[in-house]
């Protein structure tokens, strides 16, 4: 680890399996994200991509080792500790987007305020959390009043931007994309890319961010092959 690191995100010695399955399991002797540091997380479909990031979240917790999120262990947490805990430190960029159908722009954007009142706080510096609703809006180039209009209406990469909206409000310490970019062709990938680490960078975050895409890694600090990770690991049908 870099000596200048400052650890925002680290696991040790972090075993999962999931119940019932004996054919897949993620072992992983160690991994580190420095805060404010931009790591591109590369592994093909069932490499176990997802179960480290649901570790990592607090979503599911190791049957051996530790994860430190922020420097608390949410293993340590109750599950509703542990939710409220995820809310105000990570915001998550889904592959889908999932954003609410019917919900209006800003019903989407303002939600993880709902649960963390502490990313409410810093949404609400200097104005109130819709006017930072609508900053971030703008800076992801989204047209002027869109935070009336129903996610429902908009295209697949105003979705998309509204999603990175949403994670991004209130600034989390852990912005988690999770392979953002599959359905972009190349120049609409690029200017996503630059738009995210933009706005990832004005929030001092630090992003890790999942893909299969080897093609992204100049955009990021380190790549990490998620097979280069895995420690004493048989697989014979990943199962997530």
């Amino acid at each position: 680890m870099d000596l200048d690191c400052e650890p925002i995100v680290a696991l040790h010695q972090v075993s999962f399996t999931w119940p019932g399955s004996r054919q897949f399991a993620l072992n992983i002797d160690s991994f580190t994200l420095c805060r404010g540091e931009r790591v591109l997380l590369l592994g093909h479909s069932g490499s176990g991509k997802s179960t480290l990031l649901s570790l990592l979240c607090g979503v599911i917790t190791p049957q051996q080792g530790t994860v430190t999120l922020a420097g608390t262990n949410p293993a340590s947490l109750s599950v509703a500790q542990r939710d409220r805990f995820r809310a105000e430190n990570v915001g998550v960029i889904f592959q889908q987007f999932n954003l609410l159908p019917y919900g209006s722009v800003a019903d989407n954007v303002l939600l993880p305020l709902a649960f963390a009142p502490k990313r409410r706080q810093r949404a609400e510096q200097g104005g109130n959390s819709m006017a930072e609703a609508q900053r971030l809006c703008a800076a992801l180039q989204l047209p002027d009043q869109i935070l009336s209009a129903r996610t429902s209406e908009l295209s697949v990469g105003q979705q998309q931007r509204v999603a990175v909206a949403r994670a991004l409000i209130g600034q989390p310490a852990v912005i988690i994309a999770d392979e953002p970019t599959s359905a972009l062709d190349h120049d609409s990938q690029q200017a996503f890319m630059n738009l995210l680490l933009h706005q990832v960078a004005d929030s001092n975050a630090s992003l890790l961010m999942v893909s299969h895409d080897p093609s992204l890694a100049d955009y990021f600090d380190r790549v990490v092959r998620i097979e280069d990770l895995q420690t004493a690991t048989p697989q014979v049908e990943a199962l997530c």
